[in-house]
C-alpha cells in the first residue's frame, strides 16, 4: 500500500531561517535560542481539543501563525518522525506524543516524591487527590490518585484546568509576587464554567489573597458543577512553593465544613512530609 501523496510546495517560497526567527525568551541569548524547535512545539500543541483533532496544512497554519510553507514543512517532518499521521489531506497527533509525557512522569521527581502521599490520602479519604503545576495561565496535573470515584476527567496526569477557578490553581497564584500577580490578573478575561465560577476581576483577588493567608484554598462547584476541591501548596525547604495538592470530592458526600475538617488535616500533613524531599 503506497504512502498518500505529499502536499504540493507553495512554489518559490524561500526556506525558513529556523536558527534567526522569533524573539528569544529573556534571560536568553538569541544566538541560543533555536526558534525551529519553538515552532516545532508549537504544532504539536495545536491538536489540542476535539474540534482540531485533524486538521489540514492549511488549518495548522492558521492556528499557529505560520506560513503555508513553513507549516508544510514542520507537519511533515513529524510526520516523518512517527509524531503525526498524514492521510493526503489532514494531519493528526499519533500514539508516540504520549512518549513526551510518560518520559516526565517516569523520571521527573515531583511525581515520585507525591504519590505515596497521594495513595495514603486517597485510601484514607476514599476521594481523588491530585498534584499540580501553574503554566501560564493553567494547572497542569502531573499525579493524580482517584482511589475508585472518579469525580472530574481532569484528574489524570497531563490534563489541563484553568487556574482561576481551581483549588491548587488559586495557591499557586497566591504564591506569585504581587506585581506578577497583578499582570496575570489583567492580562486574562475569565469565563463562568459554572453559575459559581468567581470572574470578577477584584473578587478573584480577594480569593486569592485569603488563600495566601489561610494557607488553602477551597473552590465550590467553580469548575464542574458538583465538584468541591481544596488544596494547599508544597513547599521546598527554602520556602519556595513547587506545586500543589489538593483533595476533590462530590458536593453530595460532603459539606463544604466536612471538606475543611475531614481533608484539610491530611492535606497539611502531607505538605510537611515531602517539604525535606522538594
Amino acid at each position: 500500500m503506497s504512502d498518500p501523496p505529499l502536499p504540493d510546495a507553495d512554489d518559490g517560497a524561500p526556506p525558513e531561517n529556523t536558527a534567526a526567527d522569533g524573539a528569544a525568551p529573556e534571560g536568553l541569548a538569541r544566538r541560543d535560542f533555536i526558534a525551529g524547535l519553538e515552532k516545532g512545539f508549537a504544532i504539536l500543541e495545536a491538536f489540542d481539543a476535539a474540534e482540531t483533532a485533524r486538521m489540514t496544512m492549511a488549518e495548522v497554519a492558521q492556528r499557529t501563525g505560520l506560513t503555508r510553507a513553513a507549516a508544510r514543512r514542520y507537519l511533515l517532518t513529524l510526520a516523518q518522525l512517527g509524531y503525526l499521521h498524514y492521510d493526503g489531506r489532514m494531519f493528526a497527533l499519533t500514539p508516540k506524543v504520549l512518549r513526551l509525557g510518560q518520559s516526565y512522569i517516569h523520571s521527573a521527581r515531583l511525581p515520585r516524591i507525591v504519590h505515596p502521599q497521594l495513595h495514603r490520602i486517597a485510601s484514607a479519604l476514599q476521594e481523588a487527590c491530585s498534584v499540580g503545576v501553574l503554566d501560564g495561565e493553567e494547572i497542569i496535573c502531573v499525579a493524580a490518585v482517584t482511589a475508585g470515584r472518579v469525580v472530574s476527567v481532569t484528574l489524570q496526569p497531563g490534563t489541563r484546568v484553568p487556574a482561576y477557578c481551581t483549588a491548587n490553581g488559586r495557591v499557586l497564584l497566591a504564591a506569585l509576587p504581587p506585581a506578577a500577580l497583578d499582570d496575570w490578573l489583567a492580562a486574562r478575561e475569565f469565563a463562568p464554567f459554572t453559575p459559581h465560577t468567581v470572574t470578577a476581576r477584584d473578587r478573584l483577588r480577594a480569593e486569592i489573597a485569603q488563600a495566601r493567608t489561610q494557607g488553602y484554598a477551597l473552590v465550590d462547584q467553580e469548575l464542574e458543577p458538583g465538584l468541591r476541591a481544596i488544596g494547599v501548596p508544597l513547599r521546598n525547604l527554602r520556602g519556595e512553593t513547587v506545586a500543589a495538592m489538593n483533595v476533590n470530592v462530590h458536593a453530595a458526600r460532603m459539606s463544604l465544613e466536612e471538606v475543611r475538617s475531614q481533608c484539610l488535616p491530611l492535606l497539611w500533613q502531607a505538605q510537611a512530609q515531602v517539604r525535606n524531599l522538594l
